[in-house]
């Protein structure tokens, strides 16, 4: 193993152009922990809203949440993985975005075992969007057979993974996307598209169970109108908004909630089951190697992805 690997970091704040690769020892194995070889690194809009903006974080630091991998090491103790096991995951998310990296170091039960039939770039665009998805649509809402369930941005990271998982558990699904992806859509499961930018979703849905947003802005009070009276509201742009998405759905007499999503090995096993079953597939828009990191955001952050962008490190 060599001692130094390359990482992508930044020492500002700003647009992709503040995005620079380093040099850097590898990191420490520590109690607990596994030492994964990345090979691909998901890319999230968390990722280029904290480059923009910081949040929680002082530059300088990296980025990347979301990665698929080999294991190199195991620390004394762990017994769930092994040396040359393949793995995916949300390594140390939120605290430490470090994933476009060659190599992470973080806890095992951050890990799940890599679904058979998809490669590395596939499985690197799953843990933080189809957990998301899964806390959405199974923990908050609790979405079951029959329902009908509204997915906002349906092509996006999170939306396409949502479209499949609603689907997985027998939920009627509709999505909200632009027309010209609409035939993926279809593919991935939806029952019914509304195309966004001609028409006003508000006006032709209804009588729906369950709303998972992840645009918000005046989609919130449009989506209340379409729910049943005992409906759920699920944003998942801003968390920060749980206060005032609880207060307008109670007002429309339904249930209002936002979803932060957490890293859970035993859901992302669920995940797993659900690729291996073929009821859940991640689309990739794009890949890019770790030099072009910034090409990368630049591509996320337009907005006119479908499914997502992966960086490559092998």
């Amino acid at each position: 193993m060599t001692e130094q690997m390359r990482i992508v970091q930044q020492q500002t704040l700003g647009g992709p152009e503040v995005l620079e690769v380093a040099r850097v020892p590898v990191p420490d194995l520590g109690a607990t922990r596994i030492l994964v070889r990345v090979h691909a690194a998901g890319v999230n809009p968390v990722d280029w809203k904290l480059r923009q903006h910081g949040y929680w974080l002082t530059p300088p630091f990296s980025q990347g949440f979301d990665v698929s991998g080999v294991v190199v090491a195991v620390s004394q103790g762990s017994s769930r993985f092994s040396v040359g096991d393949e793995v995916y995951g949300m390594p140390n998310y939120p605290d430490v975005p470090d994933a476009y990296a060659d190599y992470v170091s973080a806890p095992a039960r951050r890990f799940a075992r890599k679904p058979d039939g998809l490669d590395h770039v596939q499985a690197a665009a799953l843990p933080l969007a189809a957990l998301t998805a899964w806390q959405a649509l199974v923990d908050t809402a609790g979405v079951r057979d029959g329902q009908r369930v509204l997915v906002h941005a349906a092509a996006g990271g999170v939306g396409h993974l949502a479209v499949q998982i609603a689907k997985a558990r027998g939920a009627h699904v509709i999505g909200t996307a632009s027309a010209a992806k609409h035939g993926v859509l279809r593919e991935l499961g939806a029952d019914e598209l509304v195309d966004y930018t001609s028409v006003d979703f508000a006006e032709t849905v209804g009588d729906v169970d369950v709303v998972l947003d992840a645009i918000g802005g005046d989609y919130l009070d449009r989506s209340l109108r379409v729910l049943r009276p005992d409906g759920v509201y699920v944003g998942v742009s801003n968390p920060l908004d749980q206060e005032i998405i609880v207060e307008r759905a109670a007002a429309a007499g339904v249930r209002g909630a936002t979803v932060c999503v957490e890293p859970d090995h035993t859901q992302l096993e669920e995940i797993t089951a659900l690729v291996e079953a073929g009821k859940l597939r991640p689309v990739v828009s794009g890949t890019f190697p770790l030099e072009e990191a910034a090409k990368a955001h630049e591509h996320s952050q337009s907005g006119r992805t479908t499914g997502k962008v992966v960086l490559t490190l092998t």
